[in-house]
């Protein structure tokens, strides 16, 4: 008789998740066994496969008290850059996928959503707030280059004059500085560039398709010296891998040009707990234990605590100590700014085509 055990952990070549976990919502569940036959280390690589999808509607509506957005938009669902620390894992599971290997390789595009949104920001009585972008799955993921989702939906933002948020670590943002710099100059539009590490060989583990660091920075560069303001997200500090990097990885965005800094606590919800854990131990198992201990320290004794008001910072002594580092830092680097909120002033519906222009 063969007994449930760990299966053994592999490594897909340019992808973080070392397995696809079943979906919670499914009824059948499969469970991996060591039945005694070797296995090769490396998996075959795994392609990706993109599948579209039509909306009804783009603008995503939330009441988190934690975020300072209330609406955002996502082109995409599933992200090719693979981190495995992504909080939006989980929500691959509502559409009948694992948060797993699934949410890295079998994406979702949205090809119809800037015309959906046009018709959204037409809709009578519409009252325009700050869009997000990037606050689920990463716009400037590697498949906006050939699919060209983001931009088409920056320039109906654009035509609208409708003030946009973006959240990436896609150093193909500086493809829009054509769209993004006049939007800027209206104060219509600002920009947030993730960076978790400045080491490349623990951001390839990390965050395998993911541009490097020197890569992230540059981008910072060309945006600011195009007019963009950029603040730098510390994010997410993983403790006893990358939180020694913070004070660091400030300074280089300061010199690249942010204008402003933020931080996030690694947070490791439903299913991305056990991912994690997974990735760890095998990619760095002489502090996987110590890694994890940090972790549990942060959220309470558990691996993830949703409370609001503390799942972002973290809780106990240790996520004091890193806020007052990052403070200390901030201030001194001179990213401790709290910046003007986006104009929605200026909000207006474009004539379209064949529309009778107003004499007055």
């Amino acid at each position: 008789m063969v007994l449930p055990s760990s299966p053994p952990r592999q490594r897909t070549p340019g992808r973080a998740a070392l397995s696809n976990p079943d979906n919670r919502f499914d009824r059948i569940t499969a469970e991996g066994v060591d039945d005694g036959w070797h296995v090769e280390h490396d998996l075959p690589v795994l392609r990706t496969s993109v599948t579209d999808e039509v909306p009804r509607r783009v603008i995503t509506r939330n009441t988190s008290p934690d975020i300072s957005f209330n609406r955002s938009i996502n082109p995409y669902r599933g992200c090719e850059h693979g981190c495995i620390y992504c909080f939006a894992r989980p929500s691959h599971a509502y559409l009948g996928m694992s948060p797993g290997l699934d949410f890295e390789t079998r994406l979702i595009a949205r090809p119809d959503a800037p015309t959906v949104l046009a018709k959204e920001l037409r809709t009578k009585g519409y009252v325009p707030q700050t869009v997000a972008i990037g606050t689920n799955t990463d716009p400037y993921q590697p498949i906006e280059r050939d699919r060209g989702i983001m931009r088409q939906i920056l320039q109906v933002l654009s035509d609208f004059n409708h003030p946009v948020g973006i959240v990436t670590k896609g150093a193909l943002i500086s493809r829009d500085i054509d769209i993004l710099a006049p939007m800027a100059a209206k104060g219509l539009a600002r920009v947030g560039i993730s960076i978790t590490t400045l080491d490349n060989a623990t951001s390839r583990a990390m965050e395998p398709r993911v541009p490097l660091p020197a890569a992230r920075l540059r981008a910072i560069r060309q945006l600011t010296d195009a007019g963009i303001d950029v603040r730098v997200m510390v994010s997410p500090i993983v403790p006893a891998l990358t939180d020694h990097e913070m004070e660091r990885i400030l300074a280089a965005a300061a010199d690249a040009g942010a204008v402003a800094a933020n931080s996030i606590v690694l947070r490791l919800p439903r299913e991305v707990s056990g991912l994690f854990r997974d990735w760890v131990e095998q990619t760095y198992p002489d502090r996987a234990a110590r890694i994890m201990a940090r972790v549990r320290e942060l959220h309470g004794g558990q691996d993830y605590d949703p409370a609001f008001g503390t799942r972002i910072t973290g809780q106990g002594e240790w996520a004091r100590l890193i806020r007052q580092r990052f403070d200390l830092a901030a201030r001194r680097l001179g990213l401790a700014r709290h910046l003007p909120p986006l104009r929605s002033d200026l909000f207006a519906v474009p004539p379209r085509p064949g529309d009778q222009l107003s004499l007055f």
